[in-house]
């Protein structure tokens, strides 16, 4: 007999639903509460709240890659106020309200995922975003292309990852990983070129930029190969870089040293004590 139980995620969501909606109801009356009577709330538009939402969201990513739960359920909780102060402008302006959001967005994710609705056969990653990509250019008033999709003031790493999966998804890719890594050395060579190998004085400054371009376009793609997501990998090593200077700052001022006054060498030194601190174990002497 074939076993029809639920998974525990299943349960889960079973049995908190009623105080999911009750929460989410909850939110909503306190935001009509201090839209009618709190003095900032109540001044509040859809351009005075869109840089701040911006600054929520990268708070958001920062709680997700120090694994902060805690912190990422704040930060959650932030943009989730946001959302519903937009929603909540909108249908004083007549245009929208939540309800409306959540129902478009839930018709979307049931068109988009024939596989799961539908007889669509859909039997990996690749393939559901192939099926979802392509259901996006069918979509009614879609006329921009493939491409359309991708915001244009997205920062620009993030913004070619994007690219490169919307291509693939519409089956423009590079077959195999040494292909691209192949790429890779090809524009690190051409970049060397235009930058006179290493020599300034011989650099063609316009064309060796557009060859820098072209070399991290291509690190981007193969990031993607290598399932390493590179816009999280560069803050990885921004803050072990952050952090690995503090030790250094620090360490000089214990030793009353001015950081300015130390050579090279010297703070080599104290940033190799910074790597080696950095791998042992926690806890370790």
């Amino acid at each position: 007999m074939e076993n029809t139980a639920p998974a525990p995620g299943d349960l889960l969501a079973s049995a908190r639903r009623p105080a999911q909606l009750e929460a989410f109801g909850r939110l909503l009356d306190v935001l009509d509460r201090l839209r009618t009577e709190c003095p900032w709330d109540k001044k509040q538009t859809l351009q005075s709240l869109r840089h701040l939402t911006i600054e929520e969201t990268y708070e958001i990513s920062d709680a997700i890659l120090r694994d902060d739960l805690p912190d990422l359920k704040k930060e959650l909780g932030d943009v989730m106020l946001h959302l519903t102060f937009y929603a909540r402008i909108a249908a004083e302006k007549g245009a929208f309200d939540i309800a409306d959001v959540l129902n478009a967005q839930c018709e979307k994710l049931i068109y988009r995922h024939p596989h799961i609705y539908g007889d669509v056969q859909a039997d990996d990653e690749d393939a559901v975003k192939r099926n979802w990509e392509q259901l996006k250019l069918k979509e009614k008033g879609n006329t921009t292309g493939v491409l359309g999709g991708v915001p244009t003031s997205l920062p620009a790493l993030v913004k070619a990852m994007r690219i490169q999966e919307k291509a693939r998804g519409a089956g423009f890719d590079w077959e195999k990983p040494e292909q691209v890594w192949q790429k890779v050395q090809e524009e690190l060579g051409e970049f060397g070129e235009e930058y006179g190998h290493g020599n300034p004085a011989k650099m063609q400054a316009e064309r060796a930029a557009d060859e820098f371009g072209d070399l991290l376009f291509s690190l981007v793609n193969f990031a993607r190969f290598a399932g390493i997501n590179p816009e999280e990998a560069l803050e990885r090593t921004n803050r072990k870089f952050i952090s690995r200077f503090q030790y250094l700052e620090k360490a000089a001022e214990a030793h009353g040293q001015r950081l300015a006054d130390l050579s090279l060498a010297e703070m080599d030194v104290y940033w190799e004590q910074a790597k080696q601190q950095a791998t042992q174990p926690k806890g370790a002497n």
